[in-house]
């Protein structure tokens, strides 16, 4: 499927930054029965609504059905990254190194001597095979293979 990711991402950047988005990033999923198709748009300046997320659909819809690169029926979802961006792409980590992120293990590991399967820190550095995190006063590595997610942490008490 990440073929057919990079062929859409390919197909639909430009069309997405003519009508003055980012794309973010394209995730072609099998979700139970469905194939869903879902495009992470941002803003340069300012958050995405429902009416930029409905331009961009109908802004790549015909790029996407004259293309034909999805042979299955699918579902389009064309929406914003949200405030707790997942990081998939070495882009989206070398864009939040000195941010706090949570990685989440497909198992437990030892990390600092306790059994984890989540862990949040200060995104370090990273290469094809690390990721590095600050964790209070310890600097650890976590295999990139152990890892089933990265997201930024959003500090939801700065809302208050």
């Amino acid at each position: 499927m990440a073929n057919i990711e990079e062929k859409i991402e390919n197909l639909v950047k430009q069309k997405i930054e003519d009508l003055g988005y980012e794309l973010y990033d394209v995730q072609y999923v099998k979700e139970g029965q469905n194939y869903i198709l879902r495009i992470f748009i941002e803003k340069p300046n300012g958050s995405i609504d429902l009416n930029d997320c409905e331009k961009v659909n109908d802004g790549i819809n015909d790029l996407l059905d004259n293309a034909n690169y999805i042979k299955d029926q699918y579902f389009l979802e064309v929406s914003s990254t949200g405030v707790e961006k997942i990081l998939r792409k070495d882009k989206h980590l070398k864009d939040n190194i000195g941010k706090e992120v949570q990685i989440s293990l497909f198992k437990q590991i030892d990390i600092l001597g306790k059994k984890q399967k989540e862990i949040i820190g200060i995104l370090k550095e990273f290469d094809e095979n690390n990721i590095m995190l600050q964790l209070d006063k310890e600097e650890i590595s976590i295999n990139r293979k152990d890892i089933s997610q990265i997201k930024t942490v959003f500090d939801w008490n700065s809302l208050n």
